[in-house]
C-alpha cells in the first residue's frame, strides 16, 4: 500500500477525528479511504446516468404489463 501525507486546518483534523471516534474507524486512514471509494462510486454511477441519457428511449421493459 502507497502512503500519503496530507495537511489539514485545524477545524477538517477535528472534524475527521470527530468522524473516527463516532463512527466506529480504526484510523483516520479507514475514514479517508472510504470517503474516497464512496466518491469513485458516486462518479461511476454519475457516467451510467450520463451514458443513459445519452441513448435512445427504448420501450419500458414491462411494456407487456401495460395493457
Amino acid at each position: 500500500m502507497s502512503t500519503m501525507n496530507i495537511s489539514l486546518p485545524g477545524a477538517l483534523k477535528n472534524f475527521v477525528d470527530e468522524q473516527v471516534s463516532q463512527r466506529g474507524y480504526g484510523t483516520s486512514s479507514e475514514y479517508v479511504r472510504e470517503l474516497i471509494r464512496k466518491d469513485q462510486d458516486r462518479q461511476h454511477l454519475r457516467s451510467l446516468l450520463l451514458a443513459g441519457t445519452a441513448t435512445a428511449p427504448t420501450a419500458p421493459a414491462d411494456a407487456d404489463r401495460i395493457n
